[in-house]
């Protein structure tokens, strides 16, 4: 079972008790914090959002924040006397998928939409028949 979850703008492949880094969330060390933009679920089936899944929800647990490893950029013009060094460490937090949440819910709620929109139907045939 793995699901694809959106997570500050990017998008994650990630599954239960997976640990990756992200790029930096607000939250203090050992916070759980819930992620509900999830893009498509592998549960057997495969269920694909438009643009969400509704229903869905990853769990997970902010294990540390650090920083990355040192990127040096490095510019240069041959015979013009130009050289500029630059440095970069990317700010990124490391995370552990508690539980991927929902799976039970999001077939009642799917249960649930359709029998909503016959009864809007059954509501504007009967206002433009009364008129």
């Amino acid at each position: 079972m793995f699901a694809i979850v959106e997570i500050a703008g990017l998008q994650y492949k990630v599954e239960q008790n997976q640990k990756l880094f992200v790029n930096r969330l607000k939250g203090d060390k050992g916070a759980k914090v819930s992620f509900d933009k999830v893009l498509l679920t592998v549960n057997g089936a495969v269920t694909v959002g438009a643009p969400a899944v509704n229903g869905i929800a990853v769990e997970v647990e902010i294990l540390d924040h650090v920083q990355a490893d040192k990127v040096i950029v490095f510019k240069k013009k041959r015979r013009k006397g130009y050289a500029k060094k630059n440095g970069h460490r990317q700010q990124l937090t490391q995370i552990q998928i508690v539980s991927i949440t929902g799976f039970d819910g999001a077939k009642k709620e799917a249960k649930k939409a359709a029998p909503k929109k016959a009864a809007k139907a059954e509501v504007t045939e009967t206002s433009e028949s009364a008129e």
